[in-house]
């Protein structure tokens, strides 16, 4: 179970080819996201090696460009995709029932464009002025502090679809169990990264995802998929404007 639990993770949440066919009921996403966390390190893994390769080859700017493009293409773009969705609905200042109208529409607006461009220019900004010597740790926090930000946000909001969704699934089945056994190995990849450094920073990422869905969800009563792939972007943006900060005024 627990396995299997794992790769639906893997597979939900990545590109990463895994060709296993597995029997899926509803209630598995919402325990499976228990492992949130540990599909982050593998994803940070993955663009921290690449960074390191690229930046043998190209100056850092160049590299950091690189690894933002390779985390698109691990992640599928899914939760770029929430984060567009979210604020096209939720800043088109109509209805509940409107905004997440909008949110479940294909096209994409205006908000949805101006939120993306923002995250993937601050990224590619905090990424290149990162101190080298903390680089390569944070890259690989990085994704791990966005998907401490879905399981939190599932964990602490009720639905705000009256029907069903695949939202639905992680967020009425996702209960304080799985969030505090995916807060302990959030805690731990953090320590064994950054040590006591890390211990103080994974904190950042847990407080800021309440926030976050508290706020996005506020006028639709709630949260959709929509909106936990949303906070995972902004958590990870807020994580590396946050470390950066703490670096260079207080490490």
């Amino acid at each position: 179970m627990v396995i299997k639990r794992f790769i639906l993770m893997l597979q939900f949440f990545t590109s990463i080819p895994v060709k296993l066919q597995i029997e899926i009921k509803n209630e598995e996403f919402g325990k499976a996201l228990v492992f949130a966390p540990i599909i982050g390190l593998i994803i940070g893994s993955i663009i921290a090696g690449s960074f390191y390769i690229s930046r043998c080859i190209f100056p850092t700017s160049i590299a950091a460009a690189l690894v933002i493009v390779l985390y698109i293409l691990l992640t599928g773009g899914l939760h770029m995709d929430g984060l567009g969705d979210t604020f096209d609905g939720i800043f088109s200042n109509r209805s509940k029932d409107r905004m997440l109208e909008i949110m479940r529409d294909s096209r994409v607006g205006t908000n949805a464009v101006l939120a993306i461009a923002s995250v993937i220019l601050l990224n590619w900004v905090l990424i290149s002025g990162m101190s080298e010597e903390y680089t390569l740790k944070i890259l690989i926090l990085f994704p791990v502090a966005g998907r401490i930000g879905s399981l939190t946000g599932a964990c602490v909001s009720k639905y705000a679809r009256s029907g069903e969704g695949l939202g639905k699934s992680f967020i009425d089945l996702c209960s304080w169990k799985e969030l505090g056994v995916g807060i302990f190995f959030h805690a731990i990849i953090f320590f064994c990264v950054l040590h006591i450094k890390g211990l103080i920073l994974s904190l950042i990422p847990i407080f800021m995802s309440f926030i976050l869905v508290k706020f996005l969800g506020k006028k639709i009563d709630g949260a959709t998929g929509d909106i936990l792939g949303a906070v995972c972007e902004l958590n990870q943006t807020g994580f590396l404007l946050a470390t950066y900060v703490f670096i260079n005024f207080y490490f």
